[in-house]
């Protein structure tokens, strides 16, 4: 779809990779609040921006902690779901 790697979780996508950069779906209050960090932006892969998805650039990521924290943020988010 977007030319990467993406995770499902329950049927939806909740991360991937896409070139360089984590994408995550965090619902739309969680991806407002993300756009708030350094090194996010939307994710805008078609032009448009998505309202629940974000990019997180290589450096925003730093280490397995902050990693594991913005895994967290989709899990928790897609678990909100109901399953496909």
């Amino acid at each position: 779809m977007f030319g990467g790697l993406a995770f499902m979780v329950g049927g939806h996508m909740a991360c991937g990779v896409s070139g360089d950069d984590l994408m995550l779906r965090l619902g739309p209050d969680g991806a407002d609040e993300a756009l708030d960090r350094p090194g996010v932006r939307p994710m805008d892969f078609t032009g448009r921006p998505m309202k629940s998805y974000v990019f997180v650039a290589p450096g925003a990521v730093g280490d397995d902690a902050s990693l594991g924290d913005w895994l967290d943020r989709a899990l928790a988010f897609v678990a909100t779901l109901p399953p496909k």
